[in-house]
């Protein structure tokens, strides 16, 4: 647990972060962080949220954040429920997201046939 998400003086969820120490499908070692909201689950906006502050689709000054000239709101919990409240924005932010997400993958390389020149490499 990083930290507790709060509305006033209640609880209201919490920010974790998870590390895979040990896995057969994938690489180990990797670590993500969440929030998780207690009666709803892992908070869909805030990994969104998450990630397009990551991709520079969502610009954050302080604590305030918007997109593009539209700002959503001031603080973390703000930004959630105004996604929350309005999801035309939320679909159209997550496109981008996921179009940035797709984009940014960086090539394959492997190595190339045995009768190439030794260093080459193929993109796959």
């Amino acid at each position: 647990k990083v930290e507790v998400i709060k509305n006033g003086l209640d609880s209201v969820g919490a920010r974790v972060k998870v590390k895979v120490v040990k896995n057969k499908v994938a690489p180990p070692f990797r670590s993500a962080e969440f929030d998780i909201l207690f009666n709803e689950g892992i908070s869909r906006e805030g990994s969104l949220i998450d990630a397009a502050i990551e991709y520079g689709i969502l610009d954050k000054s302080g604590t305030w954040m918007s997109y593009g000239d539209q700002r959503l709101g001031q603080g973390r919990e703000n930004v959630r429920n105004y996604l929350r409240e309005n999801p035309s924005l939320s679909a159209e932010m997550e496109g981008k997201v996921r179009e940035k997400a797709a984009g940014s993958a960086a090539p394959l390389r492997v190595a190339g046939p045995a009768r190439s020149p030794a260093g080459a490499t193929e993109e796959f």
